[in-house]
């Protein structure tokens, strides 16, 4: 007894130990963070600025629309020495417009070879943002070790652009190749049942054949040669260049890079690409001829992207009348998701909160997504309807990509606009139910059961699909495509039979959807924010107010400070306590293809309609 008890008293001992101890770790970390923070502030986080800076623009990661997780997170991935891997859209366009009126920023350097993945939509806004910034009389120097096609697009729009003496400009063009599956498949002992309607929607069609349908091709090449005739558009007259000269010098190739004995970075200069071939302290050398000088004089006066996206503060009138907006960034799903991605639930929500919000007079819906759920699309969509239903104006602007389900939620609104390169249309519906009934018979393994209906045998990966029940997902499929071309139709005020003659699962640029009536205006982000308070009728001066899911933890808490300082500490963090380190890449290719197939053969998942294209933003 004696034993018994002593055993007892100890473990209770060791665990009032743990749990003291575990409160006086956290309450440690809490204020190591604040102590921090405060350093942060005290000695100076937000330097005054002076005369003549240069803002160097130095974006890094992927272009998106939205952070996925929140302040906690971004702290989290300091602490372990990861750089944060996205660069949020909107705030590059709130220090470009910043910089542009900012009578001490007199200059920009852009450096972008830690930019990543962006679609070219996004990428036309941030160089108006920089055309806008050269007119107010202000220079860009843009510099890169090498530009690919990305970086370049950006750095056209510079009033000067320098390469390395060893960099390239690398300009291949837009589309590529895919892996087709059917013959590995077949080998396999897989059966992959496609039901779809759309002569376009091809998404499955790796699963089914071994190379592109006609019509597949067909689409392909009308978007993406349009696609390219915008890039290279855009690129010539920014760099002053003759008009289709881009693509002849790629013709060309072979024997331009034998005139230059395979000096690619002069070809870059021959092509008049570039401005000159220059090392970064070479960069360094020209800032300070300009004038532009530290007080040592080693370097020139000059403050990153970061640290000047500190400084920028939304200014929130209190009481003022707002333009609301949400950003619908991903696949869409149909319950809830984080921020970064759409739920068919969570955003649909979020929209709930903006339309009961007295104070938010209209509603922007920023769109750039693929797809996915079609019932999750119904939520967001039936949201946006009532909205409008209570007199709140709602204005859809679709960036990268807004297509399948992505197009879906687009169509109750009273204006919607698209960049010319957007990637939009597909409206199309499939479904896909793969089986390995003969894969099992290779290895002998053999599926048998009772049951009390043909129904609940009708669909299982481990056996053949029973015809009946393929009919059935068929004639669902049918009635969704039904609801989608109704539902567009009335949305374009047009007929069913109209919009079918442009749907099929067909992906169009915003350009040729424009021309087709599935959208009405080609415009930017800015332009459908001002047509959102035009059409509520605000006066100039009026909110923007991003409505976001609300922060937790340690996010409300540098709320309560304000996100500049939430950048201090991280900053501070990753100075004093922690060195920098690299960004981890996404598995791509075959793991994601091979991916949809585990999903759709998910027992434990209800059987689900997926309006989703097979497309990115180029």
């Amino acid at each position: 007894m004696f034993l018994l008890r002593f055993v007892k008293n100890s473990v209770s001992f060791l665990w009032r130990m743990l749990d003291s101890g575990r409160r006086v770790f956290f309450n440690l970390l809490f204020l190591l963070l604040l102590i921090v923070l405060l350093s942060g502030i005290f000695s100076g986080g937000v330097k005054k600025l002076e005369d003549k800076t240069a803002l160097i623009l130095d974006l890094r990661g992927n272009l998106v629309e939205q952070q996925s997780g929140g302040a906690s997170q971004l702290l989290m991935m300091q602490a372990q020495g990861e750089r944060k891997e996205n660069t949020q859209l909107r705030d590059v366009m709130s220090v470009l417009k910043a910089a542009e009126q900012d009578p001490k920023i007199s200059a920009m350097v852009l450096i972008l070879d830690d930019m990543e993945n962006a679609g070219l939509p996004m990428l036309r806004e941030i160089a108006l943002g920089l055309d806008h910034f050269k007119a107010s009389g202000k220079k860009i120097i843009a510099w890169g070790s090498s530009y690919n096609q990305r970086q370049y697009y950006l750095a056209s729009h510079a009033s000067e652009v320098y390469l390395h003496p060893m960099g390239v400009v690398e300009l291949d063009g837009f589309g590529g190749y895919r892996n087709y599956y059917r013959d590995a498949l077949d080998k396999l002992g897989i059966t992959v049942n496609l039901m779809r309607v759309g002569t376009y929607k091809s998404f499955a069609e790796p699963f089914i054949a071994n190379g592109p349908s006609v019509a597949a091709s067909e689409a392909e090449a009308f978007l993406y040669n349009d696609l390219w005739a915008t890039y290279t558009r855009d690129v010539e007259h920014a760099r002053k260049l003759e008009s289709g000269s881009i693509m002849r010098n790629i013709n060309d190739l072979p024997e331009l890079v034998k005139e230059v004995k395979g000096d690619l970075a002069q070809l870059a200069v021959k092509a008049k690409w570039v401005d000159g071939l220059k090392n970064r302290d070479e960069i360094r050398k020209i800032m300070l001829a300009s004038g532009i000088k530290s007080e040592a004089n080693k370097s020139f006066r000059q403050i990153n992207y970061d640290d000047y996206l500190s400084r920028q503060k939304p200014l929130l009138i209190p009481s003022a009348d707002s333009v609301g907006v949400i950003v619908a960034e991903g696949d869409i799903s149909d319950g809830l998701a984080p921020a970064g991605s759409i739920g068919g639930l969570s955003t649909a929500n979020l929209i709930r909160k903006a339309r009961e919000d007295e104070q938010i007079k209209a509603l922007v819906l920023r769109v750039d997504s693929p797809g996915g759920s079609a019932f999750g699309s119904e939520l967001i969509r039936r949201e946006l309807e009532l909205t409008r239903l209570a007199g709140k104006p709602v204005v859809v602007s679709m960036g990268n990509v807004a297509a399948s389900g992505g197009y879906w939620i687009s169509m109750s609104a009273d204006e919607v606009f698209a960049d010319e390169a957007t990637v939009t249309g597909s409206i199309g519906v499939f479904a896909l139910l793969p089986t390995a009934d003969k894969a099992m018979e290779k290895i002998g393994i053999h599926s048998a059961g009772t049951t009390t209906t043909w129904l609940r045998g009708g669909y299982d990966p481990m056996r053949p699909i029973d015809p009946r029940f393929a009919d059935l997902i068929q004639q669902g499929i049918n009635h969704t495509y039904a609801e989608f071309t109704t539902k567009a139709a009335k949305a374009r005020h047009s007929t069913p039979e109209k919009i079918d003659a442009v749907a099929q699962g067909r992906v169009w640029t915003g350009r040729q959807a424009k021309e087709r009536g599935l959208i009405d205006t080609l415009g930017t982000y800015a332009e459908a924010m001002k047509s959102a308070a035009s059409r509520a009728k605000l006066a100039d001066g009026y909110n923007v107010e991003y409505i976001e899911m609300e922060p937790t933890g340690v996010d409300r808490f540098l709320k309560m400070f304000d996100i500049s300082l939430e950048k201090v500490l991280v900053r501070q963090l990753s100075q004093q306590l922690l060195p920098g380190g690299m960004a981890l890449q996404p598995a791509l290719g075959i793991g994601n293809d091979m991916r949809w197939l585990l999903e759709m053969t998910d027992r434990n998942k209800t059987f689900s309609v997926v309006t989703h294209c097979l497309c990115s933003a180029p």
